[in-house]
């Protein structure tokens, strides 16, 4: 048999959804990859599926495609696939291993695999619950903290899918809400320097998706001074969005939410934050 040949009728592993299920359970992020279109040189192959998890590298797999050469190609396309921030994407075998020509019509389904978005939000005031509210309407799971009870009582959020969090150690409470980051938006929107520096300080420590610190130029300036002084690391200190928010003009605390919010989806889904009409005036 060629090292381009499919087997016939190979059994699909039934352990894949098994495997989503965990995955989804612990955080962790993945690809599932469907044969969809298998053309003349492999027949009887279409909807053969290989789940690669990006967990560790490089990624263990469950399922196969059908074929050990393409499998493997599969596995390191599928780094590059979730580096560019897609849900879906079709691709021809062609374009991302064109030594495999035998199947170089062949299309996969490349899909991203991830439990739902997190955004854990220290500081419960207007702009802090503004956010909270907003981002559970926008399907994210909300985790609100405060060391003031009263501002995390359950009678302001009705919405269940917003957690709320009376602290009494923010640090404690921001990496016990964050876990290892993945996954996970950080917005420090507390109502001083210090509850300020105690959640970036925690928060340095993991690996969040994002970090958003709020405040004007200067007052972000002298935190993140201050955690330079301290030893913080210089590379986590570079992807703190300080001041947080894309530039929307932004006043009152729903706007300044929204602005949050637009600046958190676009570093998800690897957008530009412009205006989509500037193509029309340049």
């Amino acid at each position: 048999m060629s090292t381009n040949e499919f087997p016939k009728n190979k059994p699909q592993s039934n352990s894949i959804p098994e495997k989503i299920s965990l995955l989804l359970q612990h955080g962790s992020l993945a690809v599932l990859a469907t044969l969809i279109e298998a053309g003349e040189n492999a027949p009887n192959t279409v909807g053969m599926k290989l789940l690669v998890d990006n967990s560790e590298t490089p990624g263990p797999t469950v399922g196969s495609l059908g074929i050990e050469a393409l499998d493997k190609a599969v596995v390191a396309q599928a780094a590059k696939f979730l580096d560019s921030n897609e849900a879906a994407h079709i691709f021809q075998v062609k374009e991302f291993v064109p030594a495999l020509t035998e199947l170089s019509e062949v299309q996969i389904l490349f899909e991203r695999i991830q439990s739902e978005p997190r955004l854990v939000i220290c500081g419960a005031g207007h702009v802090g619950a503004s956010l909270a509210k907003l981002a559970s309407l926008m399907g994210y799971r909300a985790t609100l903290i405060d060391d003031r009870a009263e501002f995390v009582a359950r009678e302001l959020f009705p919405d269940r899918g917003i957690e709320l969090v009376a602290a009494g150690s923010w640090s404690e409470a921001l990496l016990e809400a964050v876990g290892d980051g993945g996954g996970v938006s950080v917005a420090i929107v507390t109502r001083g320097h210090s509850e300020d520096e105690q959640c970036l300080r925690a928060v340095m420590t993991v690996d969040a998706d994002y970090v958003g610190l709020i405040g004007s130029k200067r007052r972000t300036h002298i935190v993140l001074q201050r955690l330079r002084e301290s030893g913080a690391a210089e590379a986590r200190l570079a992807r703190v969005r300080a001041p947080v928010g894309l530039d929307i003009g932004a006043v009152t605390p729903e706007e300044v939410a929204l602005a949050i919010m637009a600046e958190i989806v676009a570093v998800r889904r690897g957008g530009k934050g412009g205006s989509l009409s500037a193509w029309r005036r340049g």
